[in-house]
Formats: C-alpha cells, sequence, structure tokens
C-alpha cells in the first residue's frame, strides 16, 4: 500500500500512503490516500546569471547619471533635479536589490527552505515599492513647501539637464524591458525607472516654462506630478507582493470557479480544503482534497484534475489528495450522504480537526 514513485525529470508524484501531508499545511489524512504533484511544463529554478547583463546595463547608465545630477541640481537650486536624482539612487538600490534577489532565487531548494530563496525577489519588490511610497511622501512634503515660497530656480540648466535624463532613462528603460518583465522582481525595477523617465519630462516641462516665464513654482509642480506616479507605482509593488506574502490567489483566478469546474469532472463527488497561492511571481500552486465515486479509478481523476488544471488555469504545480467516498471506517473523512440528509457546505462533520475554506459538491452549493 506504499508504492513512491518520484521523477526527477518531470517533477511528477504519484504516492499512495497510508498517512499523506496535505499542501503545505501538512494535514494527515487517512484512507489510502492517493497523492498527486504535478508539475509539467515549467521551471522551479531561475538561471543565476538571467537577465544580469540588461539589468547592469541600466545600472551603469544610471549611476553614471544621477552623479552629474546632483552637482547641477544644487547649482541650479532645483527641487524637481534634486528629488530626480534621489529617486534615480533608489533606481540604482532596486535594480542592485533585484540582482541579489535574483541569484538568490536560484539556489536550489535545500534544509528547511524547501521552495528555495524564490521569494527573495519577492521582498525586493515589495522593497522597491515601499521605498517609493517613502521618497513621495518626503517629494510631496519638499514640493508643497517650495509653492508657499519658490526659490530661484536657473530654468536652463533645469531644461538641459532633463533632456539629457529622459534620454538616459530610455536607454536605462530600453534595457530593462528586454529583461524578464513576469518578474515582479524585475518589474519593480523598472516601475523605478520609468518612473523616472515620466519625472525627467515633467522636469524638463518645468524647466522650459520657468525659462520662458519665470514661473519658479513650475518646478514645485512638476516634483507632485513625479510623486502622483511614484505614490501608484509604489502602491501597485506593495500591493502585489503582499497578495503573495498572504498567499491570496493569484490575480485572475477565482478558487472557487476552480473549485466548481473540478467537482464537474466525471466521479468527482466533493472537493475540500483547496488552496490555490503563488510560490513566487507566474508559479501558482494548488493543494485540495478529492473525493471520488466509490470503485472509480482516482489515479486517472488525478492525473485529469492536473491536466485541466494547467491546460485552463496555467496551475502546472498541483499536490492533489484523492480518496473513495465512505473508505475510511474511522469516520475521519468527511462522508457523502443523500442530499436530504447532507448537513449544510462547511457544517458537516469535519474531515480534519481544522477545515479550511467551504466544500464543493456537484451541483448548486453554496460557496
Amino acid at each position: 500500500m506504499a508504492g513512491h514513485e518520484h521523477s526527477h525529470d518531470d517533477h511528477a508524484h504519484d504516492q499512495q500512503h497510508g498517512r499523506s501531508g496535505h499542501g503545505r499545511g501538512g494535514h494527515g489524512h487517512g484512507g489510502h490516500g492517493g497523492h498527486g504533484h504535478g508539475h509539467g511544463g515549467h521551471s522551479h529554478g531561475v538561471a543565476a546569471d538571467a537577465d544580469r547583463r540588461w539589468l547592469l546595463s541600466a545600472l551603469a547608465l544610471i549611476v553614471a547619471f544621477m552623479a552629474g545630477e546632483v552637482v547641477v541640481g544644487f547649482a541650479a537650486q532645483s527641487l524637481a533635479l534634486i528629488s530626480d536624482a534621489a529617486h534615480m539612487l533608489t533606481d540604482a538600490a532596486s535594480i542592485v536589490l533585484a540582482l541579489v534577489a535574483m541569484r538568490l532565487a536560484a539556489r536550489p531548494a535545500r534544509g528547511g527552505y524547501t521552495y528555495g530563496l524564490k521569494r527573495a525577489e519577492i521582498l525586493s519588490a515589495q522593497a522597491n515599492g515601499v521605498t517609493l511610497l517613502v521618497l513621495s511622501a518626503w517629494l510631496a512634503y519638499e514640493a508643497v513647501t517650495r509653492l508657499i515660497e519658490p526659490p530661484d530656480v536657473t530654468g536652463s540648466l533645469v531644461l538641459v539637464t532633463a533632456l539629457v535624463g529622459i534620454a538616459v532613462n530610455l536607454a536605462a528603460a530600453w534595457c530593462m524591458s528586454r529583461a524578464n518583465r513576469s518578474s515582479l522582481n524585475v518589474e519593480g525595477a523598472f516601475q523605478h525607472v520609468v518612473t523616472d523617465l515620466y519625472a525627467f519630462i515633467a522636469t524638463a516641462v518645468a524647466g522650459l516654462i520657468i525659462l520662458v516665464t519665470g514661473f519658479a513654482r513650475a518646478d514645485a509642480i512638476a516634483s507632485l506630478i513625479v510623486v502622483v506616479l511614484m505614490l501608484r507605482a509604489g502602491v501597485g509593488l506593495v500591493r502585489d507582493s503582499g497578495r503573495i506574502f498572504l498567499e491570496a490567489a493569484p490575480a485572475g483566478i477565482d478558487p472557487d470557479e476552480v473549485a466548481d469546474r473540478l467537482v464537474s469532472q466525471p466521479l468527482v463527488e466533493e472537493i475540500h480544503d483547496l488552496h490555490i497561492w503563488e510560490i513566487t511571481s507566474n508559479q501558482p500552486a494548488l493543494s485540495a482534497h478529492i473525493l471520488v465515486t466509490p470503485g472509480g479509478d482516482c489515479h486517472a481523476v488525478r492525473r485529469e484534475l492536473q491536466r485541466k488544471l494547467a491546460g485552463e488555469y496555467g496551475i502546472t504545480h498541483s499536490t492533489l489528495q484523492v480518496d473513495h467516498v465512505g473508505e475510511d471506517s474511522a469516520g475521519t473523512l468527511l462522508q457523502i450522504t443523500a442530499p436530504e440528509f447532507a448537513a449544510p457546505a462547511g457544517k458537516g462533520p469535519d474531515h480534519c480537526a481544522d477545515s479550511h475554506g467551504p466544500v464543493h459538491r456537484a451541483g448548486p452549493h453554496e460557496h
């Protein structure tokens, strides 16, 4: 009763246990416990040097220009230029952080880190989002102060420096667009650079206005425009990384819809303890407990469900524990009864001490 096959080539598991750990939480379930772990079609590793060339090129451009911009910003007394330089410093830091996180994420899983260090990239993305929010708060304060008491700003220096900054940021953004932006880590660094590009455009407009009209407050107004863009990018990064850390279902995947789709398959009587989360960017994972009609081929059902998960939802990392209805003599599994005698979903006898989420059965039911 304890056969176990493990293929390292395709990461497919076909296990039969007397007791199977469920998903990540390690719930023990009785029964003959079919446990399937499908990984076909995606990579669990990230090459250590993936995208490094493009990120390093962008980093070199940003650092070189930032040094000159700080000098010009103080000479011109331009808050817009100084704020751009400060943002470019966070751009450089975000790229360095992305490179470090990329290398950490490429390390193989071992010891207590069963997923490796893949979420180092999500930590990097969240750090990028937080720095954008903190920096935007500081710039907003400085911009409002300068709106009240605007200093003398040298418009020509602001305009020329901003135009050069646009060219540098376009080149850096192009380099980073060549990297894998499906990674939230790389996307975080990319958002820093793109926000800086918009900032330089606003600064160039402000410099032109100051040069032509002498309206010094245009510099502070340009800074406030940059603040709005930074807030937008920062909130998005913190939100998306937070969803992964809180193990929410990936955006665009409704767990109830997935469960209803699976429970409608032949021989499937019930699905419960369904969990869908992301290991890291674009690596969704799923675990669930499946009850199959007595006498049904539970392993064939598992394989079919995994094919549907991969084909319809892009979930190639799935762990399914499969049992036949009513085969557990100890009564620890949730039993299926006739509809007129069935307890309401989630209110019947639990299959384990701590049941999670709604029970899904064929036909209309509450979620």
